[in-house]
């Protein structure tokens, strides 16, 4: 049992550590351009072969559109975040009860599903409990809930797409 203990713990060391070493590259360039993921330079996982440039680069970065990224974050940062995950685009809040009305709460995820500044890129889906006989129970949203939401978003994306462009 000693060994598989060991094995276990030198496992998870050995993936912590590249972790932590992939999270400091991120966003770092060399002379030689953006890092690009290829058949040619991908190793164990991606992890282990070297970087050279290939012929159609991206940039390291979020998986998503940045503006309904931000926006999405500003218009829900209200509550508390439960996961964030820019390459999947997928923003979980946890449960959030207004202080003027503790007998209810509510959940919010959202879903960018494209790259580029679109409305159909966004999907918002908003859950709701209420407190009754000392317990939560799951209660119905507005589909108008879902939509204003998502237009919030979409309003503050193109605020921030608007005040870069006029930089």
């Amino acid at each position: 049992m000693t060994i598989i203990r060991s094995a276990v713990f030198g496992f998870t060391a050995l993936s912590l550590s590249l972790s932590l070493s992939a999270c400091a590259m991120i966003g770092k360039k060399d002379d030689t351009g953006p890092v690009a993921v290829s058949s040619e330079n991908k190793g164990f996982l991606g992890m282990f072969k070297g970087s050279q440039p290939a012929a159609n680069t991206t940039e390291a970065g979020i998986g998503v559109n940045a503006y309904l990224w931000r926006a999405s974050l500003d218009t829900i940062s209200f509550m508390p975040l439960t996961s964030a995950d820019p390459w999947g685009g997928v923003i979980i809040s946890d449960w959030y009860a207004n202080p003027e009305k503790p007998d209810e709460r509510f959940k919010t995820t959202v879903y960018i599903l494209d790259s580029r500044l679109r409305a159909d890129a966004l999907n918002v889906t908003v859950n709701k409990q209420v407190m009754q006989n000392g317990g939560w129970i799951d209660s119905a949203v507005s589909a108008q809930t879902e939509i204003d939401v998502e237009n919030a978003i979409l309003t503050r994306a193109r605020q921030l797409r608007l005040s870069n462009v006029n930089k």
